[in-house]
């Protein structure tokens, strides 16, 4: 039996197609705000962070109503990184809505979040989004996204996918890319007719599948996800299956039930097969994990979430400024908030190193998820220190393998050849290229370890116009070395305030990370030498003063402004024998041994 009154679907898309923007729309003509509420912008992009960086990191539910039927909407993250959030969610729901930029076209994260949704056997509604841009190119996109399909697979249901036309600023949809639509009311119909209905044992035992994890302060944890038959009422006894261990069972019972309607939790007493519901009272629930009803205790095979491909090392910040900034600085605050963050992020593994008390291994999905983690526990009141990102490898049939990224680019003519050279030196295998208008798409694949510390140099060669995306792709056999970095790092020779004589002696070397009046410490990296060494500088120097009377007057000394970087690009800079001190209120640079001469002797140690 299926229930006609209810469609749950997922929005899948690259990072900044529009999903949001589309959602919130679809929210103002559900009628969710009342006549007198004010309408919030990206409304589902709730996190502080999410908002600044235009990226939806976790995956959120709401829903509204058209036509006396509840459509359950989970809104996705478009990024590779977040992928762990996006292959679990789309077990919640039973179709998907793909969403590409009329002018960009699919890229490699559509791909990836795709080929997971047609594994499912989800049917497909594609949605060409941003139709009103001056540079769409609608009708190739169409063909694009069709030959995507065929290149996953699809079967000829899926090919067979209704497509529409959509300007989510705007608010509106059509059928064909020629009319102008009035409102959504073309996507609303469309997911009524092509979207099945979710199936509905409502005379079953209870059975549910935990997709989600969200915590409140008041009621601890709840459990977010399908019910996949029976219905629960409020204070019904339950069971927990635990998803690491399917033998281990628990007992609990499920205090408050809450289902979602537009952007609220709406308490309910009971609810059947078929809904996306809330659920509190159940202490440590992790995802994945099964809710029964005790007369049938059955574990629901959850989503195999992709193994990580990238590791860091999180430590106790140990510099001559530790505990300085922070509210939590020791291992324990740091452990207890590393293996509570593995709760809601499926695709995080935390391990303690070994023979230290003080240090964690964080391993991910990349890059960008490692420093979201970062940068949200910075501005929690933490204070640590980061090694630079590793590569996992694997050993696969005897052989080293190491991860390979699929990375799109999408530069001007002008500079296709010093991508081309950059990237053939990272061990780059080149794909495609496409001309695009006066632009070319580039398609590689390039080691995880090649694109360390390129992304920066990829905006200089291109001047700030290239545009690039990477998804993993697989596993291959070991590449040989790959150069990190081509420069150097200037180093602070004493602890004290930085000064502009010093500067300005300094800047001669290369380019500062700091201005004048800044507390530095020995062995502080406080900016970048052209050359492939290090150089040790005295930025705290000041001028000695004589009684002597200068000849002439003292010429102002003029100081190049510095350059900040931001927490990606202090990651992208680290060499191996340096680390990031991150606290709430700066990011240093360091060296792992901060005094010169030691440094020098187990750089001899080395080569010897």
């Amino acid at each position: 039996m299926r229930n006609e009154k209810l469609r749950n679907v997922a929005i899948i898309a690259h990072v900044d197609h529009g999903k949001t923007t589309l959602v919130d729309e679809m929210l103002k003509q559900g009628g969710i705000y009342r006549e007198n509420q004010a309408t919030v912008e990206r409304v589902m992009d709730s996190n502080d962070l999410e908002r600044e960086r235009g990226i939806t990191i976790l995956a959120k539910n709401t829903a509204v109503h058209y036509k006396d039927t509840k459509i359950n909407i989970v809104d996705t993250p478009g990024h590779a990184d977040f992928g762990g959030e996006v292959e679990r969610i789309l077990k919640m729901v039973n179709g998907v809505i793909l969403l590409v930029d009329a002018a960009e076209g699919p890229m490699p994260q559509t791909r990836f979040v795709l080929s997971r949704a047609l594994e499912l056997g989800h049917r497909v509604i594609v949605v060409v989004n941003k139709i009103d841009r001056p540079d769409q190119r609608i009708h190739e996109v169409v063909d694009e996204v069709l030959e995507l399909l065929m290149d996953l697979d699809a079967t000829d249901e899926q090919l067979d996918s209704p497509t529409l036309f959509c300007s989510g600023r705007q608010g509106t949809a059509s059928y064909s890319p020629d009319v102008v639509g009035t409102d959504l009311v073309p996507l609303f119909e469309t997911i009524l007719e092509y979207i099945p209905a979710p199936e509905c044992d409502t005379e079953a035992p209870f059975q549910m599948l935990v997709s989600s994890i969200d915590y409140n302060d008041f009621v601890g944890r709840i459990a977010i996800g399908r019910i996949e038959r029976g219905t629960i009422k409020q204070n019904q006894e339950i069971v927990v299956c635990n998803y690491h261990n399917p033998d281990e069972s628990k007992k609990a019972k499920a205090v408050s039930l809450y289902t979602f309607d537009g952007l609220a939790r709406t308490p309910v007493t009971e609810a059947a097969a078929g809904e996306i519901i809330a659920m509190s009272g159940i202490g440590d629930i992790t995802i994945g994990d099964t809710i029964c009803a005790p007369s049938a205790v059955e574990p629901i095979e959850f989503v195999k979430i992709s193994a990580p491909t990238l590791e860091m090392t999180f430590s106790v910040n140990d510099s001559p400024f530790a505990g300085r900034e922070g509210k939590f600085v020791t291992s324990r605050q740091l452990r207890d908030r590393l293996f509570r963050e593995t709760l809601k992020d499926v695709s995080l593994r935390v391990t303690e190193v070994e023979n230290s008390t003080d240090s964690f291994n964080v391993a991910g999905r990349g890059e960008m998820s490692l420093s979201i983690l970062i940068e949200t526990m910075r501005r929690e009141g933490y204070e640590f220190q980061v090694s630079p990102p590793r590569v996992l490898y694997q050993e696969i049939d005897g052989v080293k393998c190491e991860p390979v990224e699929r990375v799109v680019t999408d530069v001007p003519a002008d500079n296709v050849g010093a991508v081309m050279e950059k990237l053939g030196a990272r061990k780059a295998e080149f794909l495609s290229m496409t001309p695009v208008g006066s632009r070319m798409k580039l398609e590689f694949l390039v080691p995880s370890r090649g694109l360390f510390g390129y992304r920066n140099e990829f905006l200089t060669d291109t001047k700030g116009e290239g545009i690039m995306a990477s998804v993993f792709e697989k596993y291959v056999p070991y590449k040989g070395e790959i150069q990190r970095r081509n420069t150097g790092s200037l180093v602070a020779h004493e602890t004290g305030e930085s000064v502009a004589y010093g500067l300005f002696s300094a800047q001669d070397r290369g380019a500062l990370f700091i201005g004048a009046g800044v507390p530095v410490y020995e062995g502080m990296v406080v900016g970048v030498c052209p050359k492939m060494e290090d150089i040790t500088v005295n930025v705290c120097r000041k001028k000695q003063l004589t009684n002597m009377r200068a000849s002439g007057s003292d010429e102002a000394l003029r100081l190049v402004p510095p350059r900040i970087l931001s927490l990606e690009q202090c990651l992208e800079f680290l060499a191996d024998d340096e680390i990031l001190e991150v606290t709430p209120e700066n990011l240093r640079l360091r060296k792992r041994i901060l005094n010169h001469e030691q440094r020098m002797k187990a750089q001899k140690g080395k080569k010897s």
